[in-house]
């Protein structure tokens, strides 16, 4: 039996600074969170003549859940004040846990800058449970040459970024189990992914279209499916050469708190976040 589909949730723009815009699929006003996953956002390509000048999001804070960048075009740059600095290349998949309090900036590398070309990413928030928010920020990089392949064939390429698929375990760690499974499907190729019972299931189109346990989904839009549904199966049929994203977690089944950069689990935990990083608990981050 097909896995039942409980909503497709379009990605609307959202403006995130006075330049950026992103494609915001979770939360919305049709559905709010699927704890773990707690903010969906894809920045669409944006061309850069080469030459172009720095361009990035400054020093912003975060604690209590890990932001996860799947690059999807070009090359990013990322540092933090936990000392980690780090190029992020396509293909490759960035994770890093606030924990209890973190500032980081980010944006197009040096490198790509100079040389011009097409920037996209996928950024998710996957919060983490309560017992682990206050821990001590880390942050992990996972390069595609070391994410094991789903399937593999002609005119398909899904690879495991983390968790446990098909007797194969991907090297992205999380502090509760998330599978994540990324690639191309050309048009007219198919496959079926299994999701587990009883877990958030999602899948992210990228671009493209598909058809998805019978109902057809384009690019930007985020199909997410009824965890308490028994049935396992995820049948993906592409109409276009489509790009995706899936997804398959244990809920975390704890009260959600979640206002600016910050994921906890009572207002008050968010209010002390905010003073905490204007009374510079956070520490500091050169741009």
């Amino acid at each position: 039996m097909e896995k039942k589909i409980l909503h497709i949730l379009e990605g609307r723009e959202k403006k995130i600074t006075d330049t950026e815009v992103v494609r915001q699929s979770l939360p919305t006003a049709q559905f709010r969170f699927a704890n773990p996953f707690i903010v969906v956002h894809h920045m669409p390509a944006k061309y850069f003549e080469p030459g172009s000048p720095e361009d990035r999001l400054n020093p912003h804070p975060h604690r209590g859940f890990a932001p996860v960048t799947f690059m999807l075009q070009g090359q990013g740059y990322h540092r933090d004040n936990a000392g980690n600095e780090m190029t992020v290349s396509a293909g490759d998949v960035q994770w890093m846990f606030a924990g209890k309090g973190i500032l980081h900036s980010e944006g197009p590398s040096a490198e790509f800058l100079k040389n011009g070309g097409n920037y996209e990413l996928l950024q998710l928030w996957f919060n983490v449970p309560k017992a682990n928010k206050g821990e001590n920020p880390w942050y992990q990089y996972i390069k595609g040459a070391d994410m094991p392949s789903v399937i593999n064939e002609a005119g398909i390429d899904l690879k495991l970024a983390g968790g446990e698929y098909d007797g194969k375990t991907g090297p992205l760690q999380n502090y509760t189990p998330i599978t994540a499974i990324w690639g191309h499907i050309n048009a007219g190729k198919a496959v079926s992914l299994s999701a587990k019972p009883g877990y958030w299931a999602l899948l992210y189109i990228v671009d493209g279209s598909v058809e998805v346990n019978g109902s057809t989904v384009t690019g930007y839009h985020l199909v997410l499916f009824d965890k308490e549904d028994p049935s396992e199966t995820i049948n993906i049929s592409a109409n276009e050469d489509t790009r995706i994203l899936f997804l398959n977690a244990e809920p975390i089944d704890e009260p959600l708190a979640v206002k600016d950069n910050f994921v906890m689990n009572t207002p008050e935990e968010i209010e002390q976040a905010i003073q905490d990083y204007k009374n510079g608990l956070f520490g500091t981050l050169a741009r």
